[in-house]
């Protein structure tokens, strides 16, 4: 049976990309995410407030495009997968846990941010204020494996009126 790993957020900007090439030449950015939710104690009344961190990693034409209209503050809708890696640090080995983007959108308004809109590849060039799709059918197998891994050939895009904002 297939498995599922799909993510789904909407937060802002902890601090602004960091972009770095590998030895290969495809643009990688980091950066962090915070998304939020509010409620109201039950037994005080009082309005609470929890704050969730989340690394967040783009590669290629994706990862120049958010590191040129982003910066911290900036509100993103991000949908992508669970990627967990290691590294060794002074002796020891150290895990963490990142989502690796396949789409994104920008929610700013143009006003707030420089790009605005969003960017779609893959499905059909520009699409109206849509994500940034990332799907990539041509020869650059390692930077589609990275992103999008068991997915070939183009992606249906989604329509603008199925995202619930």
């Amino acid at each position: 049976m297939a498995g599922l790993n799909k993510v789904m957020l909407i937060g802002r900007l902890g601090r602004d990309p960091e972009i770095r090439y590998s030895q290969q030449g495809t643009a990688i950015v980091n950066f962090s995410m915070a998304t939020s939710e509010q409620w109201t104690d039950k037994n005080t009344g009082d309005r609470q407030e929890r704050t969730e961190w989340h690394r967040i990693v783009l590669f290629g034409k994706q990862a120049e495009i958010c590191e040129k209209y982003l910066s911290k503050g900036s509100q993103i809708y991000i949908e992508g997968r669970l990627q967990t890696r290691n590294y060794e640090k002074d002796g020891q080995t150290h895990y963490t846990t990142e989502i690796v983007a396949a789409n994104f959108q920008f929610l700013d308004s143009k006003k707030d941010s420089q790009g605005g809109g969003g960017y779609q590849q893959g499905g059909g060039g520009y699409q109206g204020g849509g994500g940034y799709q990332n799907q990539q059918t041509g020869n650059n197998s390692n930077f589609q494996n990275q992103t999008n891994p068991g997915v070939s050939g183009g992606q249906t895009p989604i329509p603008d009126d199925d995202i619930p904002f």
